[in-house]
């Protein structure tokens, strides 16, 4: 006896149903099976200025969530901006406290962290606080929806997920209060006051600021499809484009909302959906709109690519010069090298930061 076809359908979205139920308790048993140790608390030096609460109650832009008063949006305070996930929960603790440890103000870092939709935000809010008591932050709610349709496939899975895009509308989550934030990835630690990084000059009118590669062959980063086209090429007439990795950056918020251009990297991936014009996820973009037209930083702000490339993340070594910041971009993880007793030399380097508290010590 054949069954009936609405039976059969009800069964397949029934199969559907269920596997996403499972996934999505996976995801969160991942995260609550990750206990990490209280942070320390970091005071301010002297000389630090004193965060002045602002009144918020005029402002249509302050968040009713916002419980650490005027800090949200005091110009007085660095703001460093995040993603916030289950895959990268244990890399995130690591970079918050590496931020803080070195810092010579941490009581005046405010954080704000950006989640997926569908994340628990409220699971992953709660590890931050009891990770980080004295932490000023707020969790911000991220639409996957309003950039999945635009993503294409790239050469690893893990730089095609939405969260990862995020970054492209920080303008439009952050309040618009925040006028300047510092982005940075979950995959590094700073060794250097943030503060510095943070009081990059923008000149008149830069929107970001970041450390520049101009050795690096810059035509990689696009397909032959992309060069071969008169009219694309031409994008980067005139300017002296050259490769920035988007895991640190100084962003002037007041200045990108007003040149739109969230909307100027959504049409270059509209594009890149009809016609392939590069391989990466969320990099190319912000190459094409801003490559040659960004403020240069230190190189020793980001000694990235310690995770190794895209595909075997082998084991890489700093470049020449003095370091403010490690960043493990590519696919090797510190964290995942380690549990595996396969680390690389320089993920010495951020196991200090790890506060991932194992079975024994919980057991202790």
């Amino acid at each position: 006896m054949r069954t009936p076809p609405l039976l059969t359908l009800f069964f397949f979205f029934l199969v559907i149903y269920l596997f996403s139920l499972s996934f999505t308790a996976a995801n969160a048993t991942t995260l609550l099976s990750q206990h990490f140790r209280e942070a320390p608390q970091f005071y301010n030096s002297p000389d630090c200025p004193s965060l002045i609460e602002e009144d918020n109650e005029d402002d249509d832009d302050a968040s009713e969530e916002d419980s650490n008063g005027g800090y949200i949006c005091s110009d007085l305070a660095v703001h460093v901006a995040m993603t916030l996930d289950t895959a990268y929960i244990r890399g995130s603790v690591a970079a918050i406290l590496s931020v803080l440890q070195h810092s010579s103000c941490p009581q005046n870092v405010v954080f704000h962290f950006v989640a997926s939709a569908s994340s628990n935000a409220s699971l992953l809010r709660a590890t931050i606080s009891t990770t980080f008591p004295y932490l000023r932050f707020q969790v911000y709610s991220f639409d996957d929806s309003a950039v999945a349709g635009l993503i294409s496939t790239s050469i690893r899975s893990a730089l095609d997920c939405p969260l990862n895009y995020a970054r492209s509308y920080l303008a439009n989550i952050l309040p618009f209060c925040v006028r300047r934030v510092v982005y940075l990835d979950s995959d590094l630690v700073l060794v250097d006051d943030i503060g510095k990084l943070a009081a990059t000059p923008l000149g008149d009118s830069s929107v970001l600021a970041a450390p520049e590669y101009c050795n690096a062959n810059f035509t990689t980063y696009f397909t032959p499809t992309f060069w071969s086209n008169p009219s694309l090429s031409l994008t980067f007439a005139n300017r002296k484009a050259c490769y920035f990795n988007t895991g640190v950056m100084v962003i002037d918020l007041d200045r990108w909302r007003a040149g739109d251009y969230t909307s100027k990297i959504e049409d270059w991936m509209e594009l890149q959906k009809r016609m392939r014009i590069y391989e990466l996820g969320s990099l190319p973009p912000f190459l094409l709109v801003f490559a040659g037209n960004i403020v240069a930083v230190d190189h020793r702000w980001n000694q990235h690519g310690l995770g190794g490339d895209n595909f075997r993340g082998l084991c890489r070594d700093l470049h020449p010069g003095p370091v403010s910041l490690l960043h493990w971009s590519g696919k090797g993880k510190p964290w995942a090298r380690l549990d595996a007793n396969r680390p690389c030399p320089l993920d010495a380097l951020w196991s200090p930061y790890d506060l991932l508290q194992t079975p024994f010590s919980l057991d202790s």
